[in-house]
């Protein structure tokens, strides 16, 4: 698989302004809460929560917490959650309807009984095959639009020096062909909550960021991963079945079994028994190669900078709804090491984009190319063009996890001295 989204180094020219937007809507109520394992309380990140008989969703953080602004009929027919090996638990109107209210909401391991487990007699590739022929049938065959939260952030070490979100549209055309070539993003909105700082000497931009989620929806690009010519590439290995969403899936792990010119994945994809559909897939970018992963990722740095890459992983997911599945969640995560020649130290950074799918609309109007974001734009720099703080009160959007948000404030104190 080749990745087309690629990193930018450039040096940083100055500090922007900070913008702040914190709202509450009022015609919306705030329903927020954390989802834990129940036996041990680790709170669980990557939790489907969905609201019943609706579009609407979003997912927990890494802390395990969640937050949606509904309206009181969103919220009638309560919420569901769902996670890989943890049974579904559903939350009631009635417990929701109290206020102020924040949920704990425990999920329990699924028990795998015997007479639940399908014993799959081919290979795990022929699985893989089975299930590519099927995408058609298990995937929308409808122009969709789906209201999206998008952010962005970079650490250097464990400081964030970066940190940009926006709500954005996402259209997608039909399954069936599995082409991404018509598909765009649409920036609506969007804030700067850190910036970076002039003592950074190197700033880090990834480059169209916000595409990456049609490039990385490998269920829809027919030229990646999921397609035939690229299945010879890998080994594939059936793993031990797992639950999501109160059904059982076929678990795949992969791994390279030859070395091209460009860097390979590894990684585990789960497919749904009964329908044979895609349900999560998770990749790792062999960085064995430093050349190799390089020439993928970097696409331009300041002379004299080495760059090593450390790691790159994708998390991709789809969400099931009404015998239909949907992309719901891409998560991006870049590691690598940058230091400058004659110089002693060398400083790491992560860089990571992440996409939420927070509503949809079927059949919808398409976005005109020139509102389109593009690919060589960088969503860092193009943001704050956007910003508009009275905009965010309707919109839900992936919450911060708690050591990112204890950064922006204090990044904020620092810049209002």
């Amino acid at each position: 698989m080749k990745c087309r989204l690629l990193l930018l180094l450039l040096l940083l020219v100055g500090l922007p302004n900070v913008v702040d937007a914190t709202t509450v809507h009022t015609s919306k109520r705030l329903v927020e809460g954390v989802v834990v394992h129940a036996e041990t309380g680790e709170p669980l990140q990557h939790v489907a929560v969905e609201v019943a008989g609706s579009n609407i969703g979003t997912v927990t953080n890494a802390d395990g917490f969640f937050s949606l602004k509904l309206t009181e009929r969103e919220l009638g027919g309560g919420l569901k959650f769902s996670h890989m090996g943890y049974a579904n638990h559903f939350v009631s109107y009635e417990r929701i309807a109290p206020r102020p209210l924040e949920l704990r909401v425990k999920l329990s391991p699924s028990t795998l009984a015997v007479d639940e487990v399908t014993i799959y007699g081919g290979t795990a590739r022929e699985l893989m095959v089975r299930a590519i022929e099927k995408i058609e049938a298990n995937y929308s065959n409808n122009e969709l639009l789906f209201t999206t939260f998008y952010r962005e952030t970079v650490r250097k070490r464990r400081t964030h020096i970066a940190v940009s979100e926006a709500v954005m549209d996402l259209f997608k055309t039909s399954y069936a062909d599995r082409s991404i070539y018509r598909d765009k993003v649409r920036l609506r909105k969007g804030r700067r909550l850190v910036n970076h700082q002039v003592s950074d000497t190197l700033a880090v931009k990834i480059v169209g960021g916000p595409s990456l989620s049609l490039v990385m929806d490998v269920v829809k690009n027919g030229e990646e991963l999921l397609a035939y010519d690229q299945l010879d590439f890998y080994d594939f290995t059936l793993g031990v079945p797992a639950m999501l969403d109160n059904r059982m899936q076929h678990v795949i792990y992969f791994k390279p079994r030859v070395k091209l010119d460009y860097a390979l994945f590894s990684g585990v994809i789960h497919i749904d028994q009964e329908q044979e559909s895609f349900s999560r897939v998770e990749l790792n970018l062999d960085v064995s190669d430093p050349l190799a992963a390089s020439a993928l990722l970097l696409h331009r740095k300041p002379a004299g900078l080495r760059f090593k890459p450390l790691g790159v992983s994708f998390l991709i997911s789809y969400r099931r709804q009404d015998g239909c599945n949907y992309l719901n969640y891409v998560r991006s995560e870049f590691s690598f090491k940058c230091d400058w020649k004659r110089r002693l130290f060398s400083s790491n950074y992560t860089a990571l984009s992440e996409m939420v799918m927070v509503d949809r609309e079927e059949n919808p109007e398409i976005i005109r190319n020139r509102d389109r974001f593009r690919s060589d734009q960088i969503f860092y720099d193009e943001v704050d063009a956007y910003a508009d703080p009275d905009y965010w009160r309707d919109y839900n959007i992936l919450e911060p996890t708690e050591s990112l948000e204890n950064a922006v404030d204090r990044l904020r104190k620092r810049n209002t001295r």
